[in-house]
């Protein structure tokens, strides 16, 4: 070998040493290969794609029920102190203090104002309507012939919603048929 004469690397020599059939084989089966990592890259891109949307889609969803009900656990706080001014009010008599008790309702209509800025709303549980176990929760029941099977009789707690969803359900005693 001459000195001037680079050497040939061991990849030129393999290139040299294999038929041009062999070598558009092992070119084929290298492109196989690649053309299968493609496929599996590709593949992984669109899965990765798909987790991020469905990641987007969750993190929004969780937003929004943090928006939405994120001020339960304050409210729930809050309803003992509705019920209470309500109680006070149904056994005020305005003969003593009349504006003692006109404060008192003030101060119920603001509190209940408030609430209804946040999505807050009574539940229905009126005397006479139809006991749905969803709302009311039965306390106890009163055979009367005055009204139908299955109607509340008398609320003992008003339940409330926070937009649409049960905070409390309204504690009522219904009307069960005479014996």
């Amino acid at each position: 070998m001459e000195e001037n004469q680079p050497q040939e690397t061991v990849a030129e020599q393999t290139k040299t040493e294999l038929t041009p059939e062999e070598r558009i084989s092992q070119l084929e089966e290298a492109l196989c290969a690649k053309e299968q990592e493609a496929r599996d890259n590709w593949d992984k891109l669109l899965r990765e794609r798909a987790d991020l949307e469905n990641y987007k889609k969750r993190a929004s969803r969780e937003k929004e029920e943090l928006l939405n009900y994120g001020v339960k656990s304050i409210i729930e706080e809050v309803l003992p102190v509705v019920d209470n001014l309500e109680r006070a009010l149904e056994h005020a008599s305005e003969d003593g203090l009349p504006a003692l008790v006109e404060g008192i309702r003030m101060t119920h209509g603001m509190l209940l104002t408030a609430l209804k800025k946040y999505g807050v709303c009574a539940v229905e549980g009126t005397c006479g309507t139809l006991f749905d176990p969803a709302f009311h929760q039965a306390m106890s029941q009163v055979e009367t012939a005055d009204q139908a099977p299955n109607t509340i009789v008398q609320e003992f707690q008003k339940g409330y919603l926070l937009k649409e969803r049960l905070l409390r359900p309204s504690m009522v005693s219904v009307a069960a048929p005479p014996k």
